[in-house]
């Protein structure tokens, strides 16, 4: 490893390090050729100084940040208070961040464009009564998986028969059926108003929330408490004008970026890190963004073979290092995926 990735790799896992620091853990030769490492850091935009002369401290930057490679088995083999992580809400990565980058490499973007093109292509070909079929489909395995993900009990057998003969499975939740209804009215709904999120804004996200938690015992609209979130020492907003305030920052973000893929991407993420509900957070946001794709015409996603851990993990990292780079691939693969699958 050389010494630049050396001194980024020993700042990511140790913010607001001085120079010495950096040098006895990352350094070779000199102090002097540390400093100049440094420094170059500094002036390409990799690194950030704050304070001035022997006071002055390192961090990422926030751009490099964004798409840092993370190490999943070692980030966390470490202890939930042993992790250096952005413990509070940062509003400039709304602000100042995420609108200022392009969230795909060329590559990526790449990849991305030729699997819309193959879907649109396939789509042409479909009888109605077939595109209706896969899209059924597709819908009982995004409304099963998003459910799972959430510790919902049905298998995806069990979910089958519920959402197509409405048989319940025995032994199971009575909830536990009616988050998967719920499911699928919410799609239902979106494919019956395909531009109900064109512009996207809080009271639309709040009407699809609505359907997603009906009849079950979870408070509708902005919550005006705390919430806290299992596996992290992130903290959520929880005053309720500052989460109005994130939501419509976010909304402008995703309304004024032109690529679908990125808007799709920044509902999915930045809806479950500003946690505007007391549940059902995460639900949404994989509903808001297929509601992005469909009215784009773009291919919806199901989100079948994701591992419900490794999705946890990889919003965990996003909540923690407000680094994007581990949700990315996993929306990439899962886009793939839908575009093989069923169309």
């Amino acid at each position: 490893m050389g010494i630049a990735n050396a001194i980024l790799k020993f700042i990511r896992e140790n913010p607001a390090s001085s120079s010495g620091a950096i040098h006895l853990a990352a350094g070779k030769g000199s102090f002097a050729t540390t400093k100049r490492e440094i420094n170059a850091l500094v002036k390409t935009g990799q690194l950030v100084a704050e304070g001035q002369s022997r006071a002055t401290r390192y961090r990422i930057s926030s751009t490099i940040k964004l798409f840092a490679p993370i190490d999943l088995a070692s980030y966390f083999e470490k202890e939930i208070d042993d992790r250096e992580i952005q413990g509070d809400f940062n509003f400039s990565l709304i602000t100042d961040v995420l609108g200022n980058v392009d969230l795909f490499t060329p590559d990526e973007a790449a990849t991305l464009a030729e699997l819309q093109a193959e879907f649109r292509t396939n789509v042409s070909q479909m009888s109605s009564i077939a595109y209706t079929k896969e899209m059924e489909r597709l819908a009982i395995d995004l409304s099963w998986k998003s459910s799972q993900i959430e510790g919902n009990t049905y298998s995806l057998l069990e979910t089958e028969r519920l959402l197509k003969d409405k048989e319940t499975a025995a032994g199971k939740p009575k909830d536990d059926a009616t988050m998967l209804l719920n499911h699928k009215e919410a799609l239902h709904f979106i494919l019956e108003n395909p531009d109900y999120v064109v512009p996207l804004s809080i009271a639309r996200i709040e009407d699809v929330h609505s359907i997603l938690i009906k009849d079950l015992e979870v408070e509708r609209n902005i919550r005006q408490r705390r919430v806290g979130i299992s596996g992290t020492n992130y903290k959520p907003l929880d005053n309720e004008h500052q989460i109005r305030e994130a939501l419509e920052d976010m909304c402008r973000l995703i309304n004024r970026k032109e690529n679908v893929f990125e808007k799709t991407l920044l509902a999915l993420v930045l809806l479950s890190y500003i946690q505007p509900f007391n549940d059902g957070n995460k639900r949404t946001a994989r509903i808001i963004c297929n509601a992005i794709l469909i009215s784009n015409q773009y291919c919806p996603i199901s989100f079948r073979t994701i591992d419900a851990v490794e999705y946890k993990k990889a919003m965990l990292i996003f909540y923690e290092q407000n680094t994007i780079s581990v949700f990315k691939k996993l929306f990439i693969e899962q886009f793939r995926f839908a575009v093989k699958t069923y169309f």
